[in-house]
């Protein structure tokens, strides 16, 4: 007697989406154990500030090696090792949120080299438009460029879907619509820094990326001018 195929409630969460989280989240943990002194003793405390030091995004480094024309390795890679640093937990509880949620539903269409692609070139992008764009000295740190870009992914996917569809494809701005709508609210009442360009230049990143890195992508931007 053959027995009842049964498929899982949910489908399972991308790999590559889940080792992002728990990088993000492990490295948060250790840091807000070590804060409270309950990891690490005494000289733990400062972690945060030191890893802040070393990986984040800091515009000042940027303009200097853009005036020498010099990148060094270890002072580069800050453009895609701060989406992993945060403030607080609660600073980096909507990345996750945004990571598990968007990440899901694009990690399930896109290969995995795809979305490392829109998660880190957003990331590249939001922190090259901070750094040209707006006269901060203040550092870039946190996943929101990143996880932006996979809004902009996830944007594209709903794009295409309701263009083939015959509908409105404004609709799928909705949900970038919302956020900066809700991003200006909270800019009014409590003030906003300046990493809302990174967010948007990462949300731009991913949506015209996924042009490009999304399943047959490249082929249907080669046909379109091959058209022209």
């Amino acid at each position: 007697m053959s027995q009842p195929h049964t498929a899982p409630p949910f489908n399972p969460m991308p790999p590559v989406v889940v080792a992002l989280a728990v990088v993000i989240f492990g490295i948060e943990a250790v840091l807000s154990l070590a804060s409270r002194g309950l990891l690490g003793g005494a000289e733990a405390i400062g972690w945060r500030v030191d890893l802040i030091n070393r990986f984040a995004f800091s515009p000042q480094i940027f303009d200097r090696m853009l005036e020498s024309g010099t990148w060094p390795l270890d002072q580069a890679m800050r453009m895609v090792t701060y989406p992993f640093i945060h403030l607080a937990f609660t600073h980096v509880l909507f990345v996750l949120v945004f990571l598990l949620a968007l990440g899901k539903m694009v990690g399930e269409i896109f290969h995995p080299l795809a979305l490392l692609a829109v998660f880190f070139g957003s990331a590249a992008a939001g922190a090259l438009a901070y750094a040209l764009l707006m006269n901060d000295p203040n550092a870039l740190v946190g996943g929101y460029p990143a996880v932006y870009g996979l809004i902009g992914a996830y944007t594209f996917l709903m794009w295409t879907g309701l263009g083939a569809a015959g509908e409105n494809r404004l609709r799928a701005f909705t949900l970038i619509g919302v956020l900066l709508g809700l991003q200006l609210v909270f800019g009014l009442l409590f003030g906003a820094s300046n990493w809302w360009v990174a967010e948007v230049a990462g949300f731009v990143t991913g949506f015209l990326l996924s042009f490009v890195v999304s399943p047959g992508g490249f082929g249907r931007v080669m046909q379109k001018l091959r058209q022209r």
